[in-house]
């Protein structure tokens, strides 16, 4: 692997590692109603655990409210049951084919207790920035130890490795900053 493709390579992993933290901060609720709330909701069928979106539709009917309409009619109760199961804390309402996912309004409390898990997420997130970080330059050490590549390559790359460090950790600073702002709103 030559330098560049190091590079490259880490890059990628800490690309990830922020998209990652940007899917965990969608899961996180902030009062106002979005389909992928329920994303992770798994509804028995067919005797297999299968998401919420491969058997109902889901909408945004109002800031506060959800829609979910299971295609076939016989799966209303399941996904229903299956909503009331997660653990979200929601409690849907039967509407004929419809059901209706009202989110509850969040109190000051909550709100505060849902600023220290984004925090909380955000610092694993900058952790896995900096063990990829470590592990690059643990191979550069390793290359420069084999006489693969020089001490002057070396620190030239260390300088490039914690740029990019700072500039992915400065991502994740900017994402819980976001975060933390729909949080509070009210």
């Amino acid at each position: 692997m030559t330098i560049e493709q190091l590079r490259k390579d880490l890059e990628v992993r800490m690309g990830k590692s922020v998209d990652a933290l940007k899917a965990e901060f969608v899961k996180i609720r902030t009062g106002r109603a979005h389909t992928s709330l329920l994303d992770h909701v798994m509804v028995p069928y067919y005797g297999n655990q299968v998401p919420i979106t491969q058997v109902a539709n889901l909408t945004v009917l109002d800031p506060r409210t959800l829609g979910v309409t299971p295609w076939e009619k016989s799966m209303v109760s399941v996904v229903d049951k299956a909503i009331r199961d997660s653990d979200l804390g929601l409690n849907p309402t039967n509407v004929g084919n419809l059901l209706r996912v009202p989110l509850p309004p969040m109190n000051e409390e909550r709100r505060k207790e849902l600023v220290k898990v984004v925090r909380h997420e955000a610092e694993g997130g900058r952790v896995a920035i900096r063990n990829i970080r470590r592990d690059v330059l643990h191979e550069l050490k390793t290359r420069v130890k084999n006489k693969e590549i020089s001490e002057d390559d070396e620190r030239r790359q260390e300088d490039v490795v914690q740029k990019l460090t700072n500039l992915y950790i400065g991502k994740i600073d900017s994402i819980l900053t976001e975060k933390e702002a729909e949080l509070m709103e009210v």
